[in-house]
């Protein structure tokens, strides 16, 4: 059943006060039969304003469990935590947009501005870590939205969450392009104390005028390089994902991107491929035409040449990495300049043997 929503609007100095958007349009929802096409010359007043340039609004999710299991092999974690649906953040090339489309909206300007909050995410956290058939292992926020996109400012969900993996020491991995992680310093070094936390920064360009195109919303890359030193310099270990990499626009910045990373302190990286699912396609597409049209049919090309002639392979194995010549040259720089610059030399374990329920009481494991 689809979650019950109780919708509010942003409030004052939220995201919402600027119009800067990843998406232009909302395409057609592939679920649905009919879609509306406004007519850009017709005079509908402010009802076709909105619909042109919409407020954000936040959706009370009333979902009655949190974590959710997955077997990909090409993720390498099994239980994810996602506090909110829909990401405030904007970008361009973004793989979750079409999880929209199963609620009714669209993957483009709805993705955006029509955010689900799981309001009782702490508590629900603190159930299912409760539970007696939890076996205690990592499990991923933001495997799909950010959950430091900027609404996490008022709702404060993420840090609350972190509050219950710090009390259980349960691990808990994030995966961020926001400088609010640093907020939470204090939450992620305790957490480092036990072995029980990695932190991964995505830099997707080092040039700030294309990321604010790219990621409207998103911190600007020279602030996510300065989350990453400060997450370091408290004993939290940094991971760089450079991601995702985009053939024909931001490959090239494969090197810099790891020498400024590993400068900074992180250190591990990773990296995956521009995949553009389902409307994702369309969403980039009308991107490029807007911000670098010259570039388009390099960039789609080589995305093509890469998925085997489409712009999207879901196939398990090839859908993160992507084949072909192009893609082999991209694995093999990212590898040799993280060689140099002293990155992956080391794994970053993280350790359930902490693990406690609730009343300090410590988890027997062996």
């Amino acid at each position: 059943m689809p979650p019950r929503l109780e919708t509010q609007n942003a409030k004052p100095g939220t995201a919402a006060a600027s119009p800067a958007r990843g998406a232009t349009f909302n395409p057609p929802n592939r679920f649905e039969p009919i879609h509306i096409v406004p007519d850009p010359d017709a005079d509908l007043g402010p009802e076709f304003t909105e619909r042109i340039a919409p407020r954000t609004q936040f959706f009370h999710d009333c979902t009655e469990s949190l974590l959710t299991k997955n077997d990909s092999p090409d993720i390498p974690f099994s239980y994810g935590l996602n506090a909110y649906r829909g990401c405030e953040h904007g970008c361009a090339y973004c793989f979750a947009r079409p999880f929209h489309e199963y609620l009714g909206w669209s993957s483009g300007l709805d993705f955006e501005t029509k955010i689900l909050v799981k309001l009782r995410a702490p508590e629900l956290l603190r159930q299912e870590l409760s539970a007696p058939n939890w076996q205690p292992q990592s499990v991923t926020m933001s495997g799909v939205t950010d959950c430091y996109q900027p609404c996490e400012r008022h709702f404060q969900l993420t840090r609350r969450c972190l509050e219950v993996f710090a009390e259980f020491r349960n691990p808990v991995g994030i995966i961020t392009k926001n400088f609010l992680v640093t907020r939470d310093r204090d939450l992620l070094a305790e957490l480092a104390r036990w072995s029980c936390v990695s932190v991964h920064v995505s830099v997707t360009t080092l040039d700030s005028e294309l990321a604010g195109q790219l990621e409207p919303r998103a911190a600007r890359p020279e602030h996510r390089l300065r989350a990453i030193r400060l997450l370091a310099e408290a004993g939290v270990p940094v991971t760089v994902m450079v991601a995702p990499i985009i053939p024909g626009l931001t490959d090239h910045e494969i090197p810099a991107i790891l020498d400024a990373a590993a400068a900074a302190g992180a250190r591990r990286a990773g990296h995956v491929i521009l995949r553009l699912p389902y409307a994702v396609k369309d969403i980039f597409g009308a991107w490029l035409d807007a911000h670098v049209p010259a570039k388009k049919e390099r960039v789609l090309s080589r995305i093509r040449a890469m998925r085997g002639g489409a712009l999207n392979v879901s196939d398990w194995g090839a859908r993160m990495r992507g084949e072909g010549i192009f893609a082999e040259q991209i694995h093999a720089l990212f590898d040799a300049v993280a060689r140099r610059v002293g990155l992956n030399r080391e794994e970053i374990p993280t350790s359930t043997a902490h693990f406690r329920r609730p009343g300090g009481v410590q988890l027997n494991l062996f």
